[in-house]
């Protein structure tokens, strides 16, 4: 025995060290998510801000060139010195002179017919406005009668070389042409390069294996990676299907199919992301389990050294002398009386033995005068709060439906059968008294009586009445084709859910009637018709039952309830999903023929618990009839706002 207590204790104790193990790598673990997941959404929002500042500079800087007038003014003296200084040469060298001396980076002259005559770069000479998109928007200035027009431009590429410029155009007064003044937008140019995903990236320093990525939600691909764009980014945490639920950390697969751990956050049409290696996680929690297995197989191994010298000398001695007492006792020598004086313990065992076997005999007489009385097959039962045995008839097993093992273990344990069988009366069948349901075959009436000695209890088996009962119960409130409640108890459930629902739940009533039945009677046979009914039912019955009670009203017409919606949208939603269901599974009517259920239905919200549900009831009839008067084959709403009745129905 020694041997296998120490055995226990040590599976025990090592499983209770497994245990702690497995509990501290998962708290170390999530703990380092944690920690991983505050840093990736740190950086990400430091991204972000970056990403917010960049545009609202450049936003800034924009504005400031839209209202600056500095250029304008520039383009204006131009017009002016080539207009009242006529001994002005138009060469290029000139030209070059004139744009230095007003600090712009080109210089143009254009004559009346849009041809730019002179400038302060050559290969621009000879151009015509005309030809181009971005020149030609300057021509409107030749037609303008007014003396002051200018022209402010966008900067973008020009037409010559596609290289970023803007340029400013003033009509010239001295006669019809245009003076064109234009510059290059480095600033903007410098604003727009730092607000690359590339150059925000370079900002941010990435431990070995982190990844910062911005995924286009549009496109559905990389728009920017820590690492370059030099790679095919195929794994899982590169797609945008996976990335959607990361937003509180997740494992994906990377690239070569080695699980990241993934943080994403969505920004406009993006998602950035941050991403590390899972290996590198679990790396820092193996020093960890390590450490804490050794301590832990240290203070196993003192334990079980201690516990080896206290049963030996405390406890085994003991044991055996009662154990042989026990083994003369469970022969039937119930005179004996065990002794033991080893320690306290053992004294308190064999005074509760000696008690033990008093009751066995007491409760022996008692079962035995039941047994006599009862006069049917029934089982009983005695136990006594605080004594182990409980004493039992052999046919309790068998009508409370008890595994052999489960059995014994009950048997041997009075609390646990105590807490077992009033487990069991805690929920009586409907308003039966004292039967019980123990499975779906099995149901028992239970009485039970207290005594000083403890209780009594008698079981017998009522399962053939609950069920010719229940199936009573059921015929009167079921439909034998559809298996759907009747409608009158339909009617009665909807109205108690109603009066039931809790403040700010909506529920509504659904009148349907399938559209053009009698053709599939007439075309294909009652019994097929049968098969249509049946189908309908079936799909009604596919709704969620915990919010939806379907119905047969008769015939070909049905009703139901949908109910503890928080809103109006959920109500539609199951209707959706009705319509849905009945597309997507056609009946099949004969060997070749299948048919979609065609239906039409009305609805009437209840969006408050004193509505009357016969009112409700008509309500969703009357828009069924609208439906039916219409295009049917789909549901429309009735809407009322007084107690005045209709006031319009909406599809």
């Amino acid at each position: 025995m020694q041997k296998i207590f120490i055995k226990y204790t040590l599976a025990v104790m090592t499983a209770g060290i497994m245990l702690i193990l497995g509990i501290n790598f998962i708290f170390t673990l999530r703990s380092l998510e944690s920690a991983q997941f505050n840093t990736f959404h740190t950086k990400i929002k430091q991204v972000i801000h970056t990403l917010e500042n960049n545009q609202m500079e450049l936003s800034l800087m924009n504005e400031n060139l839209d209202q600056d007038q500095d250029y304008l003014t520039r383009a204006r003296a131009a017009t002016y010195v080539l207009d009242r200084q006529a001994q002005i040469s138009m060469d290029v060298s000139e030209m070059q002179y004139l744009a230095k001396l007003l600090d712009v980076d080109e210089l143009h002259v254009i004559d009346e017919k849009g041809i730019i005559v002179s400038g302060s770069v050559s290969q621009y000479v000879g151009m015509d406005m005309k030809d181009h998109e971005q020149t030609r928007e300057f021509l409107s200035l030749l037609g303008n009668d007014d003396e002051n027009a200018y022209l402010i431009q966008e900067a973008q590429p020009n037409a010559a070389e596609k290289k970023m410029m803007q340029y400013v155009g003033v009509a010239r007064k001295g006669q019809k042409g245009i003076v064109q003044v234009g510059f290059a937008p480095t600033r903007q140019m410098e604003a727009e390069s730092r607000n690359s995903y590339r150059y925000i990236f370079s900002q941010f320093p990435t431990d070995v294996g982190e990844e910062l990525y911005v995924m286009n939600v549009k496109e559905e691909k990389m728009a920017g990676h820590s690492g370059g764009m030099n790679l095919k980014y195929k794994g899982e945490c590169y797609q945008i299907d996976h990335l959607l639920d990361c937003s509180e950390g997740a494992y994906k697969k990377g690239q070569d199919g080695e699980w990241m751990y993934v943080v994403s956050e969505p920004y406009d049409d993006v998602l950035i992301c941050a991403a590390v290696p899972g290996t590198d996680l679990f790396e820092k929690v193996k020093n960890d389990f390590l450490n804490t297995l050794l301590y832990l197989l240290v203070v196993e191994a003192g334990v079980i050294v201690l516990l080896n010298f206290l049963v030996k000398k405390k406890v085994i001695n003991g044991i055996h002398h009662i154990i042989d007492a026990l083994s003369r006792i469970t022969r039937g020598n119930l005179d004996i009386t065990v002794s033991e004086s080893g320690n306290q313990e053992f004294v308190e065992l064999s005074h509760g033995i000696n008690a033990m076997v008093e009751s066995i005999i007491s409760i022996s007489n008692r079962i035995s005068a039941i047994i006599e009385i009862s006069g049917v097959p029934l089982a009983a039962f005695e136990y006594e709060m605080g004594a182990e045995h409980v004493f039992i008839t052999s046919r309790l097993r068998e009508l409370l439906q008890i595994p052999m093992g489960e059995a014994e273990r009950l048997c041997n344990d009075s609390a646990e059968f105590d807490r077992y069988i009033r487990k069991i009366i805690e929920h009586p069948v409907g308003e039966e008294e004292d039967v019980y349901q123990i499975n779906d075959q099995k149901y028992v009436r239970i009485y039970m009586s207290e005594s000083e000695e403890g209780y009594l209890g008698v079981i017998t088996d009522v399962t053939g009445a609950m069920m010719e009962k229940m199936q009573m119960q059921y015929e009167n409130t079921h439909d034998p084709l559809t298996r759907l409640y009747k409608f009158p108890h339909f009617k009665q459930r909807a109205e108690e859910i109603l009066h039931g629902a809790p403040s700010g739940k909506v529920s509504a009533v659904v009148m349907l009637d399938l559209d053009y039945f009698k053709s599939i009677n007439d075309t294909y046979g009652h019994d097929m018709g049968d098969v249509y009914l049946q189908s309908f039912a079936h799909a009604l019955q596919s709704l969620s039952r915990e919010h939806v009670i379907p119905a047969r009203r008769s015939g070909d017409e049905f009703c139901m309830m949908i109910h503890d919606c928080d809103n109006k949208a959920e109500v539609v939603r199951y209707l959706d999903e009705l319509y849905e269901y009945l597309e997507n599974h056609p009946v099949s009517l004969s060997d070749v023929a299948q048919k979609v259920i065609a239906a039409s239905a009305g609805f009437a919200l209840a969006e408050d618990a004193d509505v009357d549900i016969s009112a409700l009831l008509n309500c969703a009839d009357e828009a069924l009839y609208e439906m039916k008067r219409g295009t049917k084959g789909h549901y429309i709403e009735y809407r009322y706002v007084s107690e005045k009745g209709l006031d319009g129905i909406e599809k």
